[in-house]
């Protein structure tokens, strides 16, 4: 994310710190990781119950209370299993729970097309690669190391501290967070959850800004579908199934969404105009300024995560037509795939593709749950963001923090639609793109892994607090 600004800063700070030799801390956190990233958590082939099982075992023998540590597995989903363990105040004293979110699902690897076993955790060149070190394993191991490190030191908070670690994330149904708020609402209920969704930024070795994810776009999918009588391919007909689709995907194609910011990408554009190129700083404010300036969306748009960041985006991403060689298509479908941003919904982009498209011989059908969903920006908890800049400075000295929306899409929309704010914050760093996240050969730096595990224990002892701060 943020590729443009990776080039465009040249602040002078410190280097992420080096590790020559791991400390109990860090090889506790690297044992997580390892045990998490080799049991295969996939949805076709994996079991996210097995991980979750793995660490339901570390807090039991940590000590854990066995009513705070819940395996909960839905009916007829073995291999779906969700964990929510609860690290307890010792005085309680009404202030609501921190929650803390990370998903053990991810998706499918296939061996062949790796350069080694994807679930074996190897460390070369200053990097650990695997499936799911990024997304969202790393993240995960973090958490569960940081609190097994409390119980280990005794350390009290002022308020609960919830972690859950579930499935379905990637995709495969509905049984992870969607799952616990419907089912288990009291086990996860808290004032504000922290989750996946923004990584730091690197150039070199040395961090550029911590983004601050405060929101996401929506996704939501749309299927064209053209019928027609169809033929002998002898004969061609003027009405062709799959000249008519073709024609309405370069419709879409040409069709650009009006510019809809939002409070938390005005916040972005504002702050990232102090440390980019002249140019694109003038453009950055005058779109803050009047979103309808036309020159200025330009200016943005030549950058694909900028343009994705002012509107929302619909793209073809599957095709499919005809039954046979020989004849004419009696059927020609396209899956349209939208990300949209907070100020809209599903049901206006799907509007505005009937209007672009303009041809009643295609018909626009919503697919699935996700074109039903409406976004909510939450404000920004100004608690939540002085402990995320007092611990960024801490560690990596006078370091941008940047609000940014998400233009992928977390299980932070279910807890946001559930009236639990969620944000995006981690103190892992990546020169931006190098992870692979779905990719081969996925991968997340070694240093930036044992930092990020300063950085959580850091910034939850801040917002957690010890009784009577």
């Amino acid at each position: 994310m943020l590729r443009p600004l990776a080039a465009a800063l040249l602040l002078v700070v410190a280097p992420l710190g080096a590790q020559p030799r791991l400390s109990a801390d860090q090889q506790l956190a690297r044992d997580v990781l390892r045990e998490l990233v080799e049991i295969n958590t996939a949805d076709s082939v994996g079991s996210v119950t097995a991980a979750a099982e793995a660490m339901a075992r570390r807090f039991r023998d940590a000590g854990f209370p066995a009513e705070d540590v819940r395996l909960l597995v839905p009916d007829g989903q073995p291999t779906k299993g969700n964990l929510v363990v609860r690290y307890r105040t010792r005085v309680p004293n009404g202030e609501r729970p921190v929650l803390l979110v990370a998903h053990l699902d991810v998706v499918a690897a296939n061996r062949a097309d790796w350069a080694s076993d994807p679930f074996v955790l190897r460390e070369e060149n200053g990097f650990f690669v695997a499936r799911g070190v990024a997304d969202d394993k790393g993240h995960a191991a973090l958490f569960v190391a940081t609190l097994l490190k409390w119980k280990r030191d005794g350390w009290a908070p002022r308020r609960d501290v919830i972690l859950a670690l579930t499935a379905d994330e990637e995709g495969g149904g509905s049984n992870g967070v969607q799952w616990l708020l419907a089912n288990h609402r009291e086990l996860v209920d808290a004032a504000y959850a922290l989750n996946e969704g923004a990584f730091g930024a690197l150039a070199g070795d040395r961090p550029l800004y911590l983004g601050f994810q405060a929101t996401e776009k929506r996704s939501a999918n749309f299927t064209l579908t053209v019928t027609n009588p169809g033929g002998h391919s002898s004969i061609p007909r003027p009405d062709n199934a799959i000249y008519q689709l073709a024609h309405a995907l370069e419709r879409i194609e040409s069709y650009t969404f009006p510019v809809a910011l939002n409070d938390v990408s005005r916040a972005y554009f504002t702050q990232t105009a102090r440390v980019v190129p002249p140019d694109v700083a003038a453009a950055m404010r005058a779109i803050v300024a009047n979103p309808s300036d036309a020159a200025a969306a330009a200016r943005l748009s030549r950058d694909p995560t900028w343009a994705s960041m002012l509107r929302t985006t619909c793209v073809a991403t599957r095709l499919a037509g005809g039954h046979a060689n020989n004849a004419l298509p009696q059927r020609a479908t396209a899956t349209v795939n939208c990300r949209i941003v907070p100020t809209s919904s599903a049901a206006e982009a799907r509007e505005a593709l009937v209007r672009v498209i303009a041809d009643t011989g295609v018909r626009v059908s919503p697919v699935g749950a996700g074109a039903t969903w409406a976004m909510t920006v939450d404000p920004i908890d100004p608690q939540l963001l002085a402990a995320t800049t007092a611990t960024t400075r801490a560690l990596w000295g006078d370091v941008p923090i940047i609000p940014l929306m998400s233009t992928w899409t977390t299980d932070g929309r279910l807890l946001r639609d559930a009236g639990i704010p969620t944000y995006g914050v981690n103190g892992l760093f990546t020169v931006p793109g190098e992870e692979r996240m779905h990719g081969l050969d996925e991968k997340l730096r070694v240093r930036s892994f044992y930092d990020g595990l300063a950085f959580t224990d850091r910034l939850l002892r801040q917002i957690a607090g010890a009784p009577g701060a």
